[in-house]
């Protein structure tokens, strides 16, 4: 397919896409839709030829995630009306999918899955085995022991449907140009303003990479982080089966690593195998195009002999079609989607991790409003490309971890599953002396952090459950001696910025809703919003001089709260921004001898009166300076400290040794979950996030309406205000039954037989010994205490609802008296 519209090439355009599979051509369709029509796409060969060719074609619609799932379900509806608008055929059939079960914890992960979908209306349901069969009747139900029904699920063509998504994208003027590669991306003062090409430039206001595993490379001409690696994906297509019936649903058999669709009498087999086999890690090949990867039946081999048992008519049909080509996969297995930290107007939608074609709809139509609006239309954290760290381009990491992602896709999502490869990467300078006190390492970021440590004897290892693992009651000793005694957590991770200049005061006072006009030595609680008013960070600012400040944000966020706040500086202010992460290590101290622990080991002052709450200042600890800021994460009295580098394991030391008389432990990420959850503390991408302002998350305190200059957002925040009561807002969840299973997120909130609202995170609270979490909830006449208590309210989790209150307040220490103290 060449370009119609005209045989000239063009050198300029509004927007240029690079990369001709499904990303690409759905991006290129909703750009022309939204009127944006002058679109140019790049397609080194042909269209389809790298990835999308091959594809399985599956269009399913519950993800692991709120945002997957709703680009997912769009994709599904878009599919069931684009070949009546495009005339073009997409051979997209709606038989539904099955998801079945061989153990009980599967079946909770399904079900756990379908509650979830069920705030966005996604049609599902629970069958039995019976009913499995009933649906597939070609499957051997040995060992099943249940599963549920997607009824709008289905299957498509992928090299017809992203004809479709071209054709109606050259049907309102979009070009597509055929063998023409993309060398490079243009930029010019941290901005992309075009592409050059083996046939010559175009400039263009936005470039969008959507070149699948050629992505990485091609991002890395403009300094540009896209990690992603391709690993070979393998299936199987069998001879006509003469007793396999017609029209049969997709089936996912995750216990087996298998899935299988049934296509004019054929059976395609496909497999997400642990330990896969990465691709291309020393190149791609130049003429690559429709090619295939050499067969490698021993590495299937373990698949095929579970699906000859699951499925006995395959152990007789003759296999047509043995298949293996490459899918690119990213270090979280969730893709790259948005405008990138490091240049301005260069975006990307790439490392689809094996759901291109049945995020394609969702994806393309989210992007494009991004570039139109220069904003996501909604909160895209989970897949935003500004989570990405740029260690994360490494080849070796991504060779390595490109193993484990593969199979992870239908291996079990539990509950703090940490990734097995490419660890022990960011190390904190604490890491050797956690491990020797029997840490358990998390990883965010790239970080390792402890998530708790084990008691004597044990070995710092989790045996993964839906329920109580094995580290509760560690976690929850954690959590108690942090209530009567102190306890060590390692805060390392959090990230730090330093921001100084003449105008720094004033550029960062109209970033931040809160006044941080603030004596010096104050730290500040505040956000950053959107010009709608949504939170795209929230941070801590202390004042260390007239002209010099540091922001503390949390890990995930590091690329993308640094690009938020450099590209809202004006041009001129004179203001300068360094990440400091690196070089100052911070321990926390939290828990009512914590001030008589730094007593111990400092000669400062540090009573109520000489050190209040929110006050930052340099101390001496040991032989060190420290800077220690009055502020906790946990609802407990206590301190965090700062100090270079070089003085981080003199300082460890000292906190050890003289804690030891005031009940010192460690406590681990799994314990500030836990703790955190009981104050109503938030967590951001969970509980507040793009699309929740301030006034929705009850962080209206932190907002300084009337401050000079004002702030950006404000007018959303005051229009949210003059509409009167708030009527959705993030509540206090607390379950009835103290055995009810544990929240995490996504359960649905019920109320007078409807769905009000959905869990955005969870944790069991050891304080108060209760099943907590935090929850958005809607009210049209405005969410209050006297709404929340006047019906009874229930959560669902897997498939079953349970009893539960809510609140504003937090279930802890509501009035703050203890960290206060």
């Amino acid at each position: 397919m060449t370009d119609t519209t005209s045989n000239h090439f063009p050198d300029r355009a509004d927007v240029v896409i690079v990369g001709g599979g499904v990303a690409g051509c759905s991006i290129a369709y909703h750009l022309t839709k939204l009127g944006i029509t002058d679109v140019v796409l790049c397609e080194r060969k042909q269209l389809t030829c790298g990835t999308t060719w091959h594809a399985a074609g599956l269009v399913t619609q519950l993800r692991a995630t709120r945002q997957m799932t709703e680009l997912a379900k769009y994709t599904g509806e878009l599919f069931a009306s684009l070949e009546e608008e495009t005339g073009q055929a997409t051979g997209f059939m709606r038989r539904g999918s099955l998801r079945v079960a061989r153990t009980e914890a599967r079946l909770e992960e399904l079900a756990r899955g379908a509650s979830m979908g069920r705030n966005f209306g996604l049609p599902v349901e629970k069958v039995s085995p019976g009913e499995i069969k009933e649906r597939w009747s070609p499957i051997d139900l040995d060992g099943i022991v249940g599963g549920f029904w997607f009824p709008h699920d289905g299957q498509v063509n992928p090299a017809d449907v992203t004809m479709a998504y071209a054709r109606g994208a050259r049907m309102r003027g979009g070009r597509i140009f055929e063998n023409t590669k993309v060398n490079k991306i243009l930029v010019e003062n941290g901005r992309a303003i075009g592409v050059v090409t083996d046939k010559g430039e175009i400039r263009a206001s936005r470039v969008v990479i959507c070149g699948g595993m050629w992505s990485r490379d091609l991002a890395a001409t403009a300094g540009v982080t896209l990690p992603l690696h391709a690993a070979e994906h393998f299936y199987i297509v069998t001879e006509t089966i003469p007793e396999l019936p017609r029209n049969l649903p997709v089936l996912f058999m995750g216990d087996e690593c298998a899935y299988y669709k049934e296509d004019a009498g054929k059976l395609l087999l496909g497999c997400f195998e642990p330990n896969a086999k990465p691709w291309g890690h020393k190149g791609i090949p130049e003429d690559f195009c429709f090619d295939s990867l050499p067969e490698d039946f021993e590495h299937f081999e373990p698949i095929l002999e579970m699906a000859t048992k699951r499925v006995p008519l395959l152990a007789e049909a003759g296999i047509k079609l043995f298949f293996n080509g490459p899918e690119s996969f990213t270090p979280d297995d969730r893709y790259l989607i948005g405008e990138t930290s490091e240049v301005a107007g260069l975006f990307c939608a790439c490392g689809f991790n094996s759901i291109g074609i049945l995020s394609s709809g969702g994806v393309g139509k989210a992007l494009s409003e991004w570039i139109r609006d220069g904003r996501p239309p909604v909160d895209l954290a989970d897949v935003d490309v500004r989570r990405t760290i740029s260690f994360q381009s490494n080849k070796s990491y991504l060779h390595d971890r490109t193993t484990e992602t593969l199979g992870l896709l239908f291996d079990m999502h539990w509950p703090y599953r940490q990734f097995a490869t490419a660890r022990g990467i960011r190390r904190s300078p604490f890491h050797d002396r956690l491990l020797a006190e029997g840490a358990f390492m998390t990883e965010a970021a790239g970080f390792e952090r402890p998530g708790f440590f084990a008691g004597a004897g044990m070995k710092p290892e989790i045996e993964y459950s839906y329920g109580r693992q094995n580290w509760f009651d560690l976690t929850g000793a954690e959590c108690r001696n942090t209530a009567t005694n102190v306890t060590l957590f390692d805060h390392s991770c959090f990230v730090k910025y330093e921001v100084e200049g003449r105008d720094a005061l004033k550029v960062l006072n109209r970033i931040c809703a809160n006044d941080i006009d603030a004596p010096v030595g104050r730290v500040v609680y505040t956000q950053w919003l959107n010009e709608l008013g949504g939170i795209e960070a929230d941070v801590t600012v202390t004042r260390l001089s007239e002209s010099t400040f540091m922001v503390v944000t949390i890990a995930i966020s590091q690329r993308r709260d640094l690009t938020w706040l450099t590209r809202h500086i004006p041009e001129g202010a004179h203001v300068f921004v360094r990440d400091i992460t690196s070089g100052l290590p911070m321990l926390a101290l939290m828990g009512p001898k914590a001030r008589d622990l730094l007593k111990a080991v400092s000669p400062d002052d540090f009573s109520d009166a000489g050190f209040p709450f929110g006050t930052s200042r340099e101390i001496d600890l040991g032989y060190a300076r420290v800077r220690a800021s009055r502020l906790t994460f946990v609802g407990e009295l206590g301190w965090e400290l700062y100090m270079p580098a070089e003085f981080a394991a003199h300082v460890f030391d000292r906190l050890v040794e003289a804690g030891a008389a005031f009940g010192l432990r460690h406590g681990g990420y799994f314990a500030i979950n836990s703790l955190r959850m009981e104050k109503g503390y938030r967590h951001w991408g969970h509980d507040i996030g793009e699309e929740d302002s301030p006034l929705q998350g009850g962080l209206g305190f932190s907002v300084a309406f009337d401050k000079p200059g004002g702030f950006i957002g404000r007018g959303a925040l005051l229009r949210q205000k003059e509409a009167g009561p708030i009527r959705r807002r993030l509540v206090q969840l607390r379950l009835e039954d103290e055995s009810a299973p544990l929240l995490y997120h996504h359960e649905p909130v019920w109320r007078d037989g409807r769905i009000i609202g959905s869990v955005t995170s969870g944790a069991y609270g050891h304080r108060l010994s209760a099943s907590l979490g935090m929850a958005y909830v809607e009210c049209a006449d405005g969410v209050t205490d006297a709404y929340l208590a006047s019906m009874p309210l229930e959560v669902e989790i897997a498939w079953r609802r349970y009893p539960a209150r809510a609140q504003l307040k937090s279930w802890y220490d509501p009035k703050g008296e203890r960290i206060r103290g």
